[in-house]
């Protein structure tokens, strides 16, 4: 009696259940770039409200410091975005640790897998303290811009006030 060889049955990590139906590689994922470019009536590609410099709108507004203003605009963008990423990315850092520790562990070892997630967590969570310390770099680079250039300011504030109403003096007649 002739011994049949069966199919190789799919390991752990699936290497031996390869399919033919769907041939995309995991490390080349098939995608789609659309550019959408609008132009003006005379051909030239149209600028968004960001400005004539080609700032295209994203996280900070572009970066103009002819005023106080502008700077103090520019640092607190950049503070809340870098904050608002920072709470993602840690967020995401969390959801990689957890998922990552459902993997069991190739050695079998006792907590192996919660091991290994959180040694690769970790560096999603660095990248997210380092938002956060740009958001307190950000707010940090505006109190310093007060700071030395405190008399300037001074000196244009005094000037921007509005002058005083004159004051009616009943005592002199």
């Amino acid at each position: 009696m002739a011994k049949t060889q069966s199919a190789p049955v799919a390991g752990a990590n699936g290497s031996q259940a390869k399919s033919t139906a769907n041939n995309k590689t995991w490390f080349a994922p098939g995608f789609t770039v659309n550019i959408n470019a609008s132009k003006t009536n005379n051909g030239v590609p149209a600028t968004t409200a960001g400005g004539g410099n080609g700032h295209r709108e994203g996280l900070l507004p572009a970066p103009e410091f002819t005023t106080p203003a502008q700077l103090r605009e520019y640092c607190n963008s950049l503070r809340a975005a870098a904050v608002t990423l920072s709470f993602e990315v840690s967020m995401g850092a969390e959801i990689l640790k957890a998922v990552l520790a459902a993997v069991p562990d190739p050695e079998g070892r006792p907590l192996g897998s919660r091991l290994r997630a959180a040694k690769v967590a970790r560096k999603m969570q660095k990248s997210a303290d380092a938002l956060r310390d740009a958001a307190k770099n950000a707010a940090a680079c505006y109190f310093a811009f007060q700071q030395e250039y405190k008399e300037e300011i001074n000196r244009v504030r005094h000037r921007a006030r509005r002058p005083q109403q004159p004051v009616m003096n009943w005592a002199q007649q």
